[in-house]
């Protein structure tokens, strides 16, 4: 899995800014001109990872973020849709990780080709740790590379 700096992204530094202050983060950001109308596809999620984005939630960043983004780009000819990641998403972009801390998830790891699931502990640059809670009760944690894993989402119950 490759692991793209998330603010390397055109306008994310700026817009992570707004939805920080509004409480959340921003997971993904978006935007592509398409026939005169400039798209903007944006993802967020709570400062507590494991809480779930209502409707409510992103009605409340659309507001802030769109007049924002239409001064940014220099245009008002935009659709925009806002999101929460969704129950199972899939995770695209290693830099994801550090946003869903705590959060159930599972990797394909190519080293045993096979799924690999845990809570996620931590996350850098180069790899991720899963922590799962053993028969007998004790944590277990195992480290593992992002070119080591294939896919990753999140588990849903």
């Amino acid at each position: 899995m490759e692991y793209i700096p998330l603010d390397s992204y055109p306008h994310y530094t700026e817009c992570e800014k707004i939805v920080s202050g509004l409480g959340f983060h921003l997971v993904e950001l978006k935007i592509s001109p398409q026939n005169g109308v400039t798209q903007i596809l944006a993802t967020i999620t709570g400062a507590d990872s494991t809480q779930n984005i209502g409707v409510n939630d992103c009605s409340r960043v659309h507001k802030v973020l769109l007049p924002a983004l239409e001064e940014m780009l220099g245009t008002d000819n935009t659709y925009m849709e806002l999101t929460s990641p969704g129950m199972e998403r899939n995770i695209r972009n290693a830099a994801e990780f550090p946003l869903f801390l705590g959060r159930e998830i599972r990797v394909y790891d190519k080293t045993v080709t096979d799924w690999v699931g845990g809570v996620l502990k931590s996350a850098d640059e180069k790899s991720l740790t899963l922590e799962n809670t053993k028969e007998d009760g004790s944590q277990e944690q195992k480290t593992i590379s992002f070119e080591d894993i294939a896919k990753a989402k999140f588990i849903h119950l």
